[in-house]
């Protein structure tokens, strides 16, 4: 069957889904690209809107992956602001909400992650955010410009990445903040209480008050705003709006119905192989929602951080091609907050390593950490310090025992443990 006869549609319309329509295209295929969006705004990035955009460093046409105009240069159909909600894979075929049906050849899922919900009283109230998308964003950073004039104070439940990045913008625009977490520490379950004290500290340094331990039981409001957020240690905390931070699901739900295989267990998400493909032989999944067989780590993962849309969505737009295609990219993401950037490659989840090695001063915050399990290093995160996310990876990948003290020393520089361990 030649290009020109074949259709390619994407259900998602984030970055993976914006960057396997790209690749399309580089790629030479001639046939229809149909991408579907449940938002009206053409596909978009989402760091920013934790970051520069809340922040009000960045403008909103920063966000997108391409300008509106790509899409019409490129022949990629847009369907915008329409939800899909069957997927007849007898038929060959995705329902939209409208009733259209759009037949595909080859489908790729990359439809994302939506915020967790809290589920406490008083959710409904007019001062309860989530940050998952630009609405979401362009709200909440009026919010936040409008807390900061007024002294108001912003409760997050979570202390996770967003609530973390969300907390600094917060204060950068002067308004008050309160951070509940259940955990004995900021991120206790990305990076262990060796690090976390670390981001409690910054944010202890900018005026952020932490409440560990503790989980919000009741927004109170009056009048549709809310007054106050109640925790499960019997205090009452001062709010004049609220974030949830509490993580993201996938959104498996056109998945499932449709009789896909789901990680049923952590990860979650959409089951995909190493080359990104589904249960279902014409069906792929990229982006949040894919949980893929990772060859080099050699275990299921689900990642939902930009790098993973950034690279994904390519990865199976070539595999949708036929090209031969194995996804083992060593996961990575960014962060920045107030003064402190970091880049975190690797993956070392709570039980995998057995030693934790600093290289640098975290007293100055300018280091490099690194988890290993008997000496092989699972993960690197450099914090104010760059360009060495190339050679971390690079170790990472090896799976070769390192010396610790090597390791940890500034003064070995980590491409002579490669060139070591190459030899």
């Amino acid at each position: 069957m030649v290009d020109a006869d074949r259709t390619f549609v994407i259900v998602g319309g984030g970055l993976a889904g914006a960057k396997a329509a790209e690749t399309f295209r580089s790629e030479g295929f001639t046939g229809r690209v149909i991408l579907i969006c449940d938002e009206r705004d053409h596909p978009y990035e989402r760091p920013p809107l934790s970051k520069g955009y809340l922040l009000g460093n960045e403008e909103r046409d920063s966000v997108f992956v391409h300008d509106r105009a790509w899409y019409a240069r490129a022949e990629i159909e847009l369907h915008l602001g329409q939800p899909a909600v069957q997927l007849d894979r007898a038929a060959k075929a995705v329902v939209l909400g409208d009733g259209a049906r759009i037949n595909y050849d080859k489908l790729l899922l990359a439809t994302g992650a939506e915020p967790r919900r809290l589920d406490i009283p008083g959710t409904d109230l007019a001062g309860v955010h989530h940050l998952r998308r630009l609405a979401h964003a362009e709200r909440l950073r009026g919010v936040l410009a409008s807390l900061g004039r007024e002294n108001g104070h912003l409760v997050i439940a979570g202390a996770g990445w967003i609530g973390l990045e969300v907390a600094a913008a917060a204060r950068s625009h002067g308004a008050e903040v309160t951070i509940v977490e259940p955990g004995a520490t900021p991120l206790h379950s990305v990076l262990g209480p060796e690090l976390g004290q670390l981001f409690t500290d910054l944010h202890q340094e900018h005026g952020v008050r932490f409440r560990f331990g503790a989980r919000l039981t009741e927004i109170i409001g009056q009048d549709g705003m809310v007054l106050a957020a109640r925790t499960d240690d019997g205090e009452e905390h001062p709010a004049h709006s609220v974030l949830a931070a509490i993580g993201a699901a996938p959104r498996i739900a056109l998945a499932e119905a449709a009789g896909l295989t789901l990680a049923r267990r952590p990860p979650g998400g959409i089951a995909v192989d190493a080359a990104l493909r589904t249960s279902d032989p014409d069906i792929f999944a990229a982006g949040d929602v894919a949980a893929h067989e990772h060859p080099l780590l050699d275990v299921r993962v689900r990642v939902e951080h930009w790098a993973n849309a950034l690279n994904g969505g390519p990865a199976a737009a070539r595999a949708m091609l036929g090209q031969e295609m194995v996804y083992d990219r060593v996961p990575y993401f960014f962060s920045d907050q107030y003064d402190l950037g970091l880049e975190y490659s690797g993956y070392a989840p709570p039980g995998s390593y057995d030693q934790v090695l600093i290289r640098g001063d975290t007293g100055k915050r300018e280091f490099v950490a690194f988890w290993l399990a008997d000496r092989r290093l699972l993960a690197g995160m450099n914090v104010n310090v760059w360009d060495v996310t190339d050679p971390i990876q690079r170790l990472i990948r090896s799976k070769r025992r390192l010396d610790p003290e090597a390791l940890a020393d500034p003064a070995v520089p980590l491409e002579s443990l490669l060139a070591s361990e190459q030899g």
